[in-house]
């Protein structure tokens, strides 16, 4: 508590009260549980002006108190703050909570005490951010006077900085929004929205664009706010009230930014060489601060207008180039159907002679096999007593024959097989784990007829490569349906994905016969016959794996197969490119 004599300190040489005054004034909190002190202080200070402005003084008698006019009066610029209230601490409380709860980092904080040894001035300045320590013996009108003003003016400069980092975050984001605009008068509009929002303050604004540069009396009003809104849509510069045109016409003259009072006037070239004024009238003068902020938002509205420019041309643009593409759709539309009537013409021809060539080498080879084993027969039996020689000779013949036509039938095969070769691949992103998992619910019905068990596990869940989807559901089909097919009665069949950044691998593992080391030489040519049977007498063309591997080596991966010996069963892999350039 102070004693009664310490207020003829702050009282000495104080002045008459000043008139009330509507400008606007720096907040002041003292916060002391001494009303004395509130009243000495506000004696002492009641001529008090810094910059044109006088105090707010606000009054707190408790730390609890401080905190809720705290929360409350955020602008507060300075506090005069006694250290011992309800606790020997309270004040240093106090500031703890203003700094930390509050978040508050502007407010300077004078601490008075009237204890100084309770509260040592090193320890608290250390310990504690306030902006300075007095005691309450030392504090005359003078020095009150001294401190606050270093007080306020370190408030405001800290105020500057802080409407400074938020008018350049308003000017970042207000670019984006900006550059967005597709038509002028959005534009226009926003601009004035911006700048309101830049300078916090109600203010009323026009926004006007001569085109070309050239020096004229004609401009087109694009945009207004408030008491200017009224002009909006004015088909001639004379329809604005005579003072207001001269002002927008002396700004194209000056061709120059213009602060005067409480009105604004940005000039804005843009590259294309139009010309934009904006007039604002704001309730208060702009600070230095204000001016800067609205001098960098203007030297990024001539791209924002420019880009409104482009956009309108290359509009127009498309739209030229949307008609002839129409066109040219149309004609390529009419000729992709007729090149479609002919492709599936050939489609069918092609299917027709793959039918005729598999029906002759079906229906031939097997009595061109039995030819020839007669052919054997009747060389044992003409060997008994017929005149060797000459029948010899005409089997000979019959068995050249037959040779050739077997051969003529085996080029057919080849022939057909050979359209089973002729892939082209389509790559698009495909999620390959869920791919397996369609194969491997396709083959179930097969497993189960020979009681056998499929199991999935895909240990990534973006598994995506680029390739053809088709293709790719062939070559794992291909090894599924073998494995199946290879694997006992009642066999389980493994189906694994993984994969990394740079690859996926897909395995297909079975409890079959497994392969042997010759098996594991040729596997994956044309034809193949393995020493390994299938388990339920199923057929075999011996092309699957060459299939296989085919596609997979189009796609610019890997196959392999890997068997610890006969009787063990047999892994499968493919391994693909997460992304793939390969070539077919």
């Amino acid at each position: 508590m102070a004693d009664q004599d310490d207020l003829l300190y702050l009282i000495e040489d104080s002045g008459d009260v000043a008139e009330p005054s509507t400008a606007r004034k720096w907040k002041i909190a003292v916060i002391d549980d001494d009303h004395a002190v509130h009243e000495g202080t506000r004696f002492a200070l009641s001529d008090y002006t810094l910059n044109g402005q006088s105090l707010e003084i606000l009054s707190a008698y408790s730390a609890a108190e401080g905190q809720t006019l705290m929360r409350d009066n955020p602008d507060i610029a300075a506090v005069l703050l006694d250290v011992i209230m309800e606790t020997d601490a309270a004040g240093l409380d106090l500031v703890e909570f203003i700094r930390h709860q509050l978040h508050n980092e502007t407010v300077r904080i004078i601490l008075r005490t009237g204890q100084p040894g309770q509260a040592p001035e090193r320890r608290v300045i250390v310990d504690y951010d306030i902006n300075d320590y007095k005691a309450k013996t030392e504090l005359t009108a003078d020095k009150l006077f001294t401190s606050l003003t270093a007080a306020l003016r370190s408030y405001q400069q800290l105020e500057r900085m802080v409407q400074t980092r938020r008018g350049l975050e308003i000017i970042i984001d207000a670019a984006s929004t900006l550059y967005d605009f597709k038509s002028m008068q959005r534009l226009a509009e926003g601009v004035l929205t911006q700048i309101a929002s830049l300078l916090n303050v109600d203010c009323a604004g026009i926004l006007v664009l001569r085109d070309g540069g050239v020096i004229s009396d004609d401009f087109a009003v694009l945009a207004g706010s408030g008491c200017y809104s009224r002009f909006i849509g004015c088909p001639t510069p004379h329809s604005l009230d005579p003072d207001l045109r001269q002002m927008v016409e002396d700004a194209f003259r000056r061709r120059r930014h213009d602060f005067d009072d409480q009105r604004t006037v940005l000039y804005v070239r843009t590259g294309s060489g139009r010309e934009v004024v904006v007039l604002l009238q704001a309730e208060r003068q702009l600070s230095e601060t204000d001016r800067s902020l609205v001098e960098i938002f203007g030297s990024r509205l001539s791209i924002a207008f420019d880009n409104v420019i482009l956009y309108q041309q290359l509009h127009e643009a498309n739209s030229q180039l949307e008609d002839r593409v129409a066109q040219r759709t149309r004609a390529l539309i009419q000729a992709n159907r007729r090149l479609s009537a002919q492709w599936l013409r050939l489609q069918r021809a092609n299917g027709f002679k793959n039918e005729i060539l598999g029906t002759v080498a079906h229906d031939l080879k097997n009595p061109l096999g039995v030819i020839l084993g007669r052919t054997e027969m009747l060389t044992e039996l003409i060997s008994a007593g017929s005149p060797k020689d000459n029948i010899v000779a005409q089997v000979e013949h019959i068995r050249d024959a037959t040779r050739r036509l077997t051969s003529m039938v085996d080029h057919l095969i080849n022939d057909a097989m050979a359209d089973a070769f002729d892939i082209t691949i389509r790559r698009e992103p495909v999620d390959i784990s869920a791919l397996v998992s369609d194969v491997a619910e396709a083959n179930k019905p097969s497993a189960i007829s020979k009681q056998q068990e499929i199991l999935v596990s895909a240990l990534s869940h973006h598994d995506l490569t680029m390739c053809d989807s088709d293709r790719m559901r062939e070559a794992i089909d291909n090894l599924v349906s073998n494995a199946i097919k290879y694997s006992p009665i009642g066999g389980k069949i493994a189906l694994l994905v993984t994969g990394d950044a740079d690859s996926v691998k897909v395995s297909v593992s079975d409890e079959g016969a497994g392969l042997s080391p010759e098996d594991l030489d040729r596997l994956f040519g044309r034809f193949q016959r393995l020493s390994a049977k299938p388990t339920a007498g199923e057929s075999s063309t011996g092309l699957g794996l060459s299939i296989v591997k085919r596609i997979v080596d189009m796609h610019g991966g890997e196959v392999a197969a890997h068997s610890p010996g006969p009787g063990r069963g047999a892994t499968f892999t493919i391994l693909l490119p997460a992304t793939t350039d390969a070539q077919p």
